[in-house]
This record gives structure tokens, sequence and C-alpha cells, in this order.
């Protein structure tokens, strides 16, 4: 009897090392000063020290079941974006700037081709928000997930100096509420989506006309990454006052989480074209316009809170940086929370 024969296999946990290298070197920053494979990763905060206060923010999360799609689909080299995309645009909501990346994946059979690809998408999102991929971890656990699943998490931390913080507490009647588009229905809500459409290939693989593409590859897209849109109005020298990330919870749960005491999100929701993917979810589902605003973020993926006079320089900055943004509304005095008109 030997580890191999419970079902862990140590000689395809380094394979997947080895094949996931090329994928995290792509990520790297001067800053690290640790090698690959070590028992944990050092982050230099030497280039931060001129700011007055740097203050460290965190994030974490994981996909949840929108994993049941990619095993489904039998596609694995996305969902380690949407892993990246829940910590990094948490950060990115605080004035954070994404230093630093670990990943964990939790497998029931460690098939090391798999694990790279799954890791090539973690190393994507990295890249994509300028963060390094500095450490991480696959579990191989046999008895405990079925042999061709597995679960996927991770935990970034950022930097901002403290006066840059962004908080909420300044917002007030009078500004303008500015959408930057999302990609798709990102990686909340899946739980609903896989009640309402059948979870069959024949199903994800049928190309619908409204949504121009298949319904696996609608709904596989990976979360958008907002970190250079926030960069580019900071640079833009726009003092952002709120950011909500539109995760689970859509609107109502997301966007009060910004607000102080005393003012309500006013926003127009035909301020911009709700996608596709969203009417279909609620035709076939039918379900009620309030649970769909409150679950999903029905093509907005961040909400921002700027003064009324910075607003068109908001939205041009988020265009510099290549994404779609919208002027959703306003802030008004009343009872804190989201009203939709």
């Amino acid at each position: 009897m030997d580890y191999k024969t419970s079902g862990v296999d140590i000689e395809a946990g380094y394979r997947s090392v080895e094949l996931m290298k090329k994928h995290i070197q792509t990520t790297m920053r001067e800053e690290v000063l640790t090698g690959i494979g070590g028992f944990s990763g050092a982050f230099s905060m030497e280039k931060f020290k001129n700011m007055e206060q740097p203050t460290l923010v965190s994030g974490t999360d994981g996909v949840g079941t929108k994993l049941k799609l990619a095993f489904l689909l039998n596609r694995h080299n996305t969902v380690g974006i949407d892993c990246v995309a829940m910590c990094v645009n948490d950060i990115a909501c605080a004035g954070g700037e994404p230093l630093f990346f670990l990943d964990y994946i939790a497998c029931g059979k460690n098939t090391p081709e798999k694990i790279a690809d799954i890791v090539s998408g973690v190393a994507e999102g990295c890249r994509q928000s300028g963060a390094a991929l500095i450490g991480g971890e696959t579990a191989e656990m046999p008895g405990f997930y079925p042999v061709d699943e597995y679960d996927l998490a991770g935990f970034a931390v950022g930097v901002v100096d403290a006066k840059d913080l962004i908080t909420g507490a300044s917002i007030r009647e009078g500004d303008t509420l500015i959408g930057i588009a999302s990609s798709g229905v990102h990686s909340n809500g899946f739980s609903l989506v896989r009640k309402v459409f059948m979870m069959t290939e024949e199903n994800l693989n049928t190309r619908y006309e409204c949504l121009g593409t298949t319904l696996g590859d609608a709904l596989i897209t990976p979360t958008k990454i907002y970190v250079k849109a926030l960069k580019s109005i900071k640079d833009a020298g726009v003092t952002v006052k709120g950011c909500s990330h539109i995760t689970g919870g859509g609107f109502y749960e997301n966007i009060p989480r910004m607000l102080p005491d005393g003012v309500n999100a006013v926003i127009n929701k035909n301020s911009y074209e709700v996608p596709a993917i969203f009417k279909m979810l609620k035709d076939t589902g039918d379900i009620e316009e309030k649970i769909m605003y409150n679950t999903f973020n029905m093509g907005i993926g961040m909400v921002l809170a700027v003064n009324s006079e910075d607003a068109d320089r908001t939205k041009a900055a988020i265009e510099a940086a290549g994404e779609k943004a919208y002027f959703l509304g306003e802030v008004k005095n009343g009872e804190k929370g989201v009203t939709l008109c």
C-alpha cells in the first residue's frame, strides 16, 4: 500500500507544477523575490514606501457553481480569469492596485494537463490586472471530489495610500452614478442559471441568434477585470467617491454597500441596453424583474459615484481603457438604498 493506491498521485503533482510554470512566469513583477515552487511567496514593498500611508487591501473569493458549466463544456482555461476577477475587482473598488495573487485548486484526481489549463486562466487574469501569481496549492482529494471535478478559489493583496481609499463616505446628493459594462453573467447567480437552462451538451452548444453565439459560450464568458479602467480614471485626475462591484446580490445588495446613510442611488433602467442573456434568463425562467436585479449584474459590472462635474471625464477615461460606460442616474437624499425607475 502506498499513497498512489489511495488515490493521490504525487508524480502527477510534480508534473502539474512543471506544466504551469510557463504560465506563472508571464505574471511576474519586479517586486517578486521568490521563485516558483517554494513554500511561500515573497513580495517587496520597497517600491511603495514613498506613499504617505501605504495600506494593504485584500480580497478572497471563488468561482462558485459556474465551475459546473466548465465541467460540462470540458473548458477549463477561462474560469481562472473569473477567480482572479472576483478578488482584484474588490481591491480596485477600494482604490487599490492589485500586487499579487494566490490560487487554490482542490480536485478529485490530478490530471496535470487540466490543472495547467486552469492555471493558464489564472495567469491571464493576473496579467489583465497587473498582479503577480506568486503562489498556490493544488490538493488532490480522492473520495471528497468526483474524479473529473474540482474547486477553484483565490486570494489577492493590493496596496493603496490611505488618503486614496474609496470609502463612499463623501457621496452626496447630486453625484452622478456611472456604470461600467459587464461581459455577461460573470461568476454569480449560476445556481439559478443552471435551474433555468437545461445543462445538456445539446442545449449548451445550440446557437441563439439573440445571443450571437452558443448558450455555452455566452455563459462561460469570463468576468471583466476593471483594474485598468479604475486606474485610467485616477490618471485622469478624477476622484471616485464610491465604487460597487456588482456580484451576487445584484444592484439591490451591492450598491448600498458604497452609500453612506441618508442618500439613495436612483438608477434609470433605460439608461443602457440590458444584454440579451439576461432577457433570455428572465423569459425562460419566468423570473420577476426585481429578482433579476437582486441576483444578477444585469449588464453592469461596476457602479461608480463621482461629482457631477467629473462625469464626462470619468466616462471618457473608462472608454479610453477599452470599456463601455453609461450614465445610470444620480444620488438623492433619502433612505439608504437603491431605487430603480
